[in-house]
């Protein structure tokens, strides 16, 4: 049975990403998309640079969130640590960026909250409590979402390695085709 991937039919797609079809007999899959070996081979070419495009986004994204998940363990390390240093009259010695490359030390007494950076340039103050519940349901948010992007990479990848297939199939064939045709012409003559 062929499969095949036109621009005009409805393909399966994961999460806004169109999934490539394997093409096993050329000459059906140009028959059922109606376009000749050219036009092919430009929306196959058209389709692995949006996949191209997507795979940029994505990798960005998942730089992104790979950055963002030790920060977020970080700041769960600090608030722990406030939190075992409860009760004990022993002050937190830190040290603190300033501004890029400039730190200074604090020494913090025992207290019941905390500040956390939201982004934007918002802080929010918050007791221990609420931001080791905060922060720890943004590091498994933040892990879901690395896995999602993993998933989605990975589909990707097999989308591109699907389509690049199939451009050299098509290409492959367009070249025996055009071999026979050269070969039925010179027997003719002959």
């Amino acid at each position: 049975m062929a499969a095949s991937a036109s621009p005009s039919a409805s393909v399966p797609e994961r999460r806004g990403i169109p999934a490539a079809s394997f093409v096993e007999d050329v000459q059906i899959y140009l028959s059922q998309i109606g376009l000749d070996v050219n036009s092919a081979l430009a929306f196959l070419q058209e389709r692995l640079q949006q996949y191209r495009v997507v795979e940029m986004k994505l990798l960005a994204q998942q730089r992104d969130l790979q950055a963002k998940i030790p920060d977020i363990e970080k700041c769960l390390d600090v608030v722990a640590t406030l939190q075992a240093k409860k009760g004990t009259g022993e002050a937190l010695t830190a040290d603190f960026e300033v501004s890029e490359g400039i730190y200074s030390r604090a020494h913090v007494e025992d207290t019941d909250s905390v500040c956390l950076w939201l982004g934007a340039n918002v802080m929010l103050e918050y007791s221990r409590e609420e931001a080791m519940a905060l922060l720890q349901k943004n590091l498994e948010n933040a892990k879901a979402s690395l896995e999602v992007l993993v998933a989605d990479l990975q589909f990707l990848r097999d989308q591109v390695t699907i389509t690049q297939v199939t451009i050299a199939r098509v290409y492959n064939w367009d070249v025996h085709q055009r071999r026979l045709q050269q070969a039925a012409t010179t027997t003719s003559e002959s």
